[in-house]
């Protein structure tokens, strides 16, 4: 059940958060952005630590990794899907940004010897499968001019990296680390990251107080990063990487619902087939054979 609580979790938040990135593009530098987002999730997981009297000092040899999970995961990842859904439509950017599912279970298996689950390999492609029907009506007019290879090179180099930040997680997970800890530094180390390649690439240090780029930020440091990492990071620990990763395949369900609800967006039915088919390999991913901890 808890598996299932910190999914849905994870799935929700995640996948509202597709309307809320675009407000975040524009007149202020991404790099610039992702500093204030994750700069404030830090500060959000400080105080929750504070507050509630969580451990927040790491052994001294933690903070390597620590680090390296903050730059993969919060830092460089985001820079480069940041790019990319400047430059291609937010259905192209999920097809590639899913395949994160199959990225996850070939570094699970290089870097921990772990064994690929066929299982697993079944609801990766149904999940990709499925999101490229959802989204057929953008990715079948795919030019390949130059902007659109960019913005796809953009975003999978996006995963690649966000795949590798999982790792790190993984190590740090299996060290018993805190997980507000882990975040509340790795994220604090994004943010001082950020504004540091900000400073080289010349960008400028602005705010925007328009409604949407402040709302969309708050939304996006407290439930985007401090929360919903939090609970990413314990479904890893509870079912690792590659399966935990599937729950990118249904974000852009999610962002689909509700702009079914608010934009009145009118389904297709290879779209439906698509849904069918994610829930399939959702279904798959957390069946109880399929969830059971590997050792």
């Amino acid at each position: 059940m808890q598996v299932v609580l910190l999914y849905a979790s994870v799935v929700l938040i995640w996948g509202s958060t597709w309307a809320a990135i675009p407000f975040q593009l524009g007149s202020i530098a991404v790099e610039v952005s992702v500093a204030y987002r994750f700069g404030i999730a830090a500060l959000f997981l400080y105080a929750y630590a504070l507050l509630s009297r969580r451990r927040i000092r790491l052994p001294a040899n933690a903070y390597g990794f620590v680090f390296l999970q903050g730059t993969l995961l919060f830092c460089l990842n985001y820079f480069l899907v940041y790019y990319a859904t400047a430059r291609i439509t937010s259905g192209l950017v999920a097809v590639v940004f899913s395949s994160i599912v199959l990225f996850n279970a070939i570094n699970e298996r290089i870097f921990f010897n772990t064994r690929i689950d066929g299982r697993l390999i079944i609801a990766g492609f149904l999940g990709l499968g499925g999101i490229a029907m959802i989204f057929w009506r953008e990715v079948s007019v795919v030019s390949f001019e130059d902007n659109t290879i960019v913005g796809i090179a953009f975003v999978l180099g996006g995963t690649v990296i966000a795949s590798f930040g999982n790792m790190t997680a993984v190590v740090n997970t299996r060290r018993q680390l805190p997980v507000v800890a882990v975040n509340a530094h790795a994220m604090a180390w994004s943010a001082l990251l950020s504004l540091i390649i900000a400073a080289l690439l010349g960008q400028e240090f602005n705010f925007s107080l328009e409604a949407g780029y402040v709302l969309s930020l708050a939304y996006l440091a407290v439930f985007g990063s401090a929360i919903a990492f939090g609970c990413y990071l314990a479904l890893i620990r509870h079912i690792g990487p590659a399966r935990a990763a599937y729950s990118s395949v249904l974000f852009p369900v999610v962002a689909l619902a509700i702009s079914t609800l608010v934009e009145g967006y009118r389904w297709t039915a290879l779209a439906a087939v698509g849904i069918m088919l994610t829930l399939l390999g959702n279904w798959l991913i957390l069946s109880s054979r399929a969830t059971r901890k590997e050792h």
